[in-house]
């Protein structure tokens, strides 16, 4: 405690706002966990489950909808850390500092909420697909190695790349879309920003989440801090081509060996 006292208050503004966000995403982690699924709606392996019974119910959707919005506090709000940080400097002493960040964080997670509802919508549609072709269906298994074989071949891509270079280089993405003007909405706005860039590099390995199932939460945990890695770190980047060929060897190996 008198080593958060010494800090100057701009550190120890920052201090708190990581600390805020790491107990934000454990509380995610502890709900998962006690759920054992992020959410029951959501299919617990699409190559087992796509030629099953289309869960079209509203409720379903909203399941699917939640969980999701649950496991991307859990796995991907700490990766934001170093623009939140950014922004929190840059805020300066403003009084409504607070809830400009939380603003951030609501345009963050409204983006990756929309694309899990293009992820629901999606599985449905291939569920119907399957369910109307017995091809489809006998063939179901492949939907395993082409996730793997997609991720891999998206870690090569310039869109990848030039994503990943939007989250690496946080103090210039604040500068550049935040003038202070329209404060509140150009804070959302910033966060909306921040999550298709992430959306943009991280897609392609949240739906990995399929394969090893939305249930597991050490896969979770390992695609998190894999995800974490290549965004933050200084050395991401030398991650992005090993694991590319990584996903591609396991993507090809499935269609060798199942």
């Amino acid at each position: 405690m008198s080593a958060f006292r010494s800090l100057s208050p701009q550190a120890a503004g920052r201090t708190a706002l990581a600390v805020s966000i790491l107990l934000i995403a454990a509380g995610a982690w502890l709900a998962l966990w006690l759920l054992h699924s992020p959410s029951q709606a959501l299919p617990q392996h699409t190559h087992h489950h796509l030629g099953g019974q289309s869960a079209t119910s509203e409720l379903a959707g909203l399941l699917f909808v939640l969980g999701w919005a649950l496991m991307t506090v859990a796995m991907m709000l700490p990766t934001t850390l170093p623009v939140l940080t950014a922004f929190h400097t840059i805020a300066g002493r403003r009084a409504d500092r607070s809830l400009l960040v939380a603003l951030v964080i609501a345009g963050y997670l409204f983006v990756w909420t929309l694309f899990g509802i293009a992820v629901y919508f999606g599985n449905m549609m291939l569920q119907w697909l399957a369910s109307s072709s017995p091809w489809l269906m006998e063939h179901s298994w492949a939907v395993a190695p082409i996730l793997l074989l997609l991720a891999g071949l998206f870690q090569f891509t310039p869109l990848k790349y030039r994503c990943l270079d939007k989250c690496r280089s946080p103090l210039s993405f604040v500068i550049g879309h935040w003038q202070g003007r329209h404060d509140r909405w150009q804070a959302f706005r910033l966060g909306v920003d921040h999550g298709v860039f992430c959306v943009g590099c991280c897609w392609a390995l949240m739906l990995l989440m399929f394969i090893v199932g939305v249930g597991s939460l050490i896969w979770m945990m390992i695609l998190a801090v894999v995800m974490g890695v290549e965004k933050n770190a200084p050395w991401g980047r030398r991650l992005s081509a090993p694991l590319g060929v990584a996903l591609l060897v396991s993507g090809a190996a499935h269609f060798v060996f199942v």
